[in-house]
């Protein structure tokens, strides 16, 4: 197998932590006027894959967290922060209006929850001229989905 270079090496860690591959290209150093096209070129090399991978892995493996526990906390967020609340006024007496209690962190936490659970949004094809890369994420990490 290939060995990494520094920046790979770089690029690798920081895509795990944002699984943002154009920022990675960035903070990995790589000097660029187009990012996006050289963050595809690294997201489509196999051994880029297997160690973006294997470092996902180890860390599931150091995390002990299951899927099904994730899954909950995720339901539990979105029910919690899209259940109504009351409006009060300033001197705390009610309005008689409700409001979400945080819609966009409810609807963070299903967004979250549908990338988790595998389920795919389609979206407008762009003209432009590179391939949308591929994300590697907790939910797509078996091999047969890559």
């Amino acid at each position: 197998m290939k060995q990494l270079t520094t920046k790979q090496k770089l690029f690798v860690s920081e895509y795990i932590k944002s699984l943002d591959p154009v920022n990675a290209i960035k903070s990995a150093g790589y000097k660029t006027s187009r990012p996006e096209v050289a963050a595809h070129r690294l997201l489509e090399t196999p051994y880029i894959i297997n160690e973006i991978k294997n470092q996902l892995k180890n860390q599931i493996e150091i995390l002990n967290v299951s899927k099904g526990y994730v899954i909950c906390q995720l339901l539990r967020i979105a029910e919690f922060s899209l259940e109504q609340e009351d409006v009060l006024d300033k001197d705390g007496n009610y309005t008689g209006k409700k409001k979400l209690r945080d819609a966009s962190a409810g609807l963070k936490a299903l967004e979250n929850l549908c990338k988790y659970l595998g389920f795919s949004v389609v979206k407008e094809e762009k003209n432009n001229d590179y391939k949308e890369a591929k994300i590697i994420t907790i939910s797509n990490l078996d091999d047969e989905k890559i």
